[in-house]
């Protein structure tokens, strides 16, 4: 046991999980408590967000819920601001906002385009400003973990705006790890598979289910636990310390598909 403490505790990090409020990234914010970190969920939904904190205090770590809007700078800054005020740093920042939509691509609105690029796509340029910034300004560096999705790339049908977003933080991640990497800030993806949620179980048709399980090897739905593993890898500093840029597939081997 002590040598995995050695390589994956995170007791003495902070944590700050955006979209924690959520089911699949407040599995994660489960997953950094139980390995010791403290954890600040960050959602636009406080209710959900402090929620989810109560769940974390079993584990014995410090935890707090602040509202933001993960689109909006200030809001960024203001929590910021507040994490370093109450915790002294933010050593791990997970990047897990998300809106989805099934229009048609002829039907799209310019109003649905942006704000779907603005939630998924924005808040993680603007958070990564923000927190990559005080990261590098104190000098300890840090893991940046942005969740991407298997919509990325190659497409998916039926969510289009989405899976443009997506494709997006996968290039703005790689970016920023190659731009970081000097400073000891490491910038990496996680790129799930199909986990059912509340946001994509409306378009789990029966006919496209059949189609996702055909182009799944596994021949299953993800569980959201499942996630943990490479949450914690790549938020350990000795586990994952020369893995920078990478995006990291979840998806029961849905990626690696052809025919």
């Amino acid at each position: 046991m002590n040598y995995l403490n050695n390589y994956f505790s995170l007791a003495g990090k902070t944590a700050a999980v955006i979209g924690g409020g959520g089911v699949l990234a407040g599995v994660m914010a489960e997953g950094l408590a139980q390995a010791g970190a403290d954890v600040v969920i960050l959602d636009i939904n406080l209710e959900n967000a402090q929620e989810k904190v109560l769940q974390l205090k079993p584990y014995g770590v410090r935890a707090s819920a602040v509202k933001i809007d993960a689109s909006c700078k200030a809001d960024l800054q203001r929590a910021a601001a507040t994490i370093e005020k109450e915790y002294g740093r933010c050593d791990i920042l997970i990047n897990a906002p998300g809106v989805n939509s099934t229009t048609p691509f002829f039907d799209i609105t310019e109003d649905e385009w942006y704000k779907i690029m603005d939630i998924n796509l924005k808040s993680v340029l603007l958070s990564c400003q923000v927190f990559g910034s005080l990261m590098m300004e104190k000098g300890y560096g840090g893991s940046i973990i942005n969740i991407s999705s298997a919509s990325s790339g190659p497409p998916l049908s039926k969510v289009f705006t989405y899976g443009v977003s997506k494709a997006g933080i996968n290039n703005l991640t790689q970016y920023l790890a190659r731009e970081w990497a000097s400073s000891g800030i490491r910038v990496n993806a996680i790129a799930p598979g199909f986990f059912p949620a509340e946001q994509n179980r409306k378009i789990l048709t029966e006919e496209r289910t059949a189609s996702i399980m055909n182009h799944t090897p596994m021949n299953r739905f993800g569980e959201p636990e499942e996630l943990i593993g490479a949450v914690i890898w790549l938020s350990s500093e000795k586990a994952s310390s020369f893995v920078t840029g990478s995006i990291i597939h979840i998806d029961g081997g849905f990626a690696a598909m052809t025919i």
